[in-house]
This record gives structure tokens, C-alpha cells and sequence, in this order.
């Protein structure tokens, strides 16, 4: 049995943290969490309103502070795009899961999301997709354990090669 009780998927909105987490807390018969969801649910908000009434700081923090109160076991955790950049938030996702880092190019997320300006994602008002994507680029990489590159395969695929690096990790 691998040390680490769980799985956390980071990366770009976009780049299908929730469809393969699904799929791949199915395949290992783990329970699924996407934090962006347990926000929405605390805050009784979505992640768009959340950022038209404050800004994208507060929403990161608020991020942080629920990834924080969680100590989960058997879950496949699918953080919100933004999670990196919590030193403490991705200390203890570090300490209770293996990270996984689901990377598309800039390209391929750009085809996927069509909504960037309403979507609720924590940004800076002047901050363009592109420039979003460079600087997260170097967070993903720094926490990664395992990096996929799942621009052109199926989630089911990449849900298979992490549930076997996984395994392999035990």
C-alpha cells in the first residue's frame, strides 16, 4: 500500500483535474473531492461571484484555508488552478497525498476554455490566460511527483498512468 493515503491533481483550469479525477478515484475505489466545489458549497457562492465581490488574493486564501481544514484518506483530490500558490496549503497536500501535475500546453487549454474572463479564476484583473499559464507553469513543476501530459491522450488514459505510478510508489 503506497505511504501516501491520497492523490492531489494540480494544474491549469482546463487541463481536466475533475473528469480524470473521477475516473481515476473510481479505478483505485477512492472517494472524489474538487476543493473548487467545497468552496462554492462553504461560501454558498461560486468562485465568480466570490471574485466580483472581493478579489482573486481573497479567494486564493480561502482556497488555502480549505485544503487546510481537511486531513482526508482514500480521496483523489482535485485542487482549484490556483492552489500552488499556498506554500502551506501545498505543504500539507505534500504530507497526505502524492501531487500530481496534469500539464496541457497553452495551446490546448486555450481551445478548452472558452469562458476565462467568467469562469472564477483567481487572477489579476489585468492578467492575460497566457501570461496565468507562464507563471503557473513553474509552481506545477516545483510541487509535481508525477507529471502527466494529458493534452493529447484521453482522461482514461491518464487516470491509468497515475493510478500505476501510484501503485508503483507503494
Amino acid at each position: 500500500m503506497p505511504m501516501k493515503p491520497n492523490i492531489s491533481l494540480i494544474g491549469m483550469p482546463g487541463c481536466g483535474k475533475s473528469t480524470t479525477g473521477v475516473i481515476l478515484a473510481k479505478m483505485l475505489a477512492f472517494d472524489f473531492v474538487d476543493t473548487d466545489v467545497l468552496i462554492q458549497t462553504r461560501q454558498q457562492k461560486t468562485l465568480q461571484d466570490i471574485l466580483d465581490s472581493t478579489d482573486h488574493l481573497t479567494l486564493r486564501k480561502i482556497e488555502e484555508e480549505e485544503i487546510l481544514r481537511h486531513d482526508w484518506t482514500h480521496q483523489v483530490i482535485a485542487t482549484g488552478g490556483s492552489a500552488v500558490y499556498s506554500e502551506q496549503g501545498m505543504a500539507h497536500l505534500q504530507r497526505i497525498s502524492m501531487i500530481v501535475f496534469l500539464k496541457a500546453d497553452y495551446e490546448t487549454l486555450q481551445r478548452r476554455i472558452e469562458n476565462f474572463e467568467t469562469r472564477g479564476i483567481a487572477k489579476a484583473a489585468d492578467q492575460t490566460f497566457r501570461d496565468l499559464y507562464l507563471e503557473r507553469q513553474r509552481l506545477y513543476e516545483r510541487y509535481a511527483e508525477m507529471t502527466i501530459t494529458c493534452d493529447r491522450i484521453r482522461q482514461e488514459r491518464a487516470a491509468s498512468l497515475i493510478a500505476a505510478g501510484y501503485r508503483d510508489a507503494g
